[in-house]
């Protein structure tokens, strides 16, 4: 008889990027079903982006760093509220960090040694051209990568 057994095969930790975005958090419930079904530990990561227009204009860079923040805190103590009432529980941490998302993701998920990403699918048209986080992700080719629509 060899030593597999149902229910223990599966990812250990998974990394969830959210930005607030409906397919962001549609990916956030994908993971939290799968790291329940799954004993898994979850982790969740924002990324407040750090756009080209830094040197361009200081003032507007000022406040989209603040309505990033401002963002981080709100999804940060949603999730908080939602997880308190969910049975079983699932273990959980909630990151935040600036910069390129892939490259955060990326980062983290390797940190932590993840056995899954997942992702909410890009809306934005411009990412058929230059690749989206998730696209990056995949090339990256560390982990299965889950791209939630």
């Amino acid at each position: 008889m060899s030593g597999f057994e149902i229910g223990t095969d599966g990812p250990q930790v998974i990394v969830v990027g959210i930005d607030g975005s409906e397919t962001s958090l549609r990916a956030a419930a994908y993971a939290w079903g799968l790291a329940r079904r799954q004993g898994s530990e979850l982790i969740f990561v924002f990324v407040a982006g750090t756009g080209a227009i830094t040197s361009l204009l200081p003032d507007a860079t000022v406040s989209a760093f603040q309505a990033q923040e401002e963002m981080g805190t709100e999804l940060r103590e949603r999730i908080a509220k939602i997880t308190e009432s969910m049975h079983p529980r699932v273990p959980h941490t909630f990151r935040s960090d600036r910069g390129d998302a892939a490259s955060v993701l990326i980062r983290i998920a390797d940190e932590v040694r993840a056995d899954a990403v997942v992702v909410g699918a890009s809306a934005q048209a411009g990412h058929r051209l230059i690749g989206s986080v998730a696209v990056r992700l995949v090339r990256a080719g560390r982990w299965p990568v889950t791209v939630v629509p």
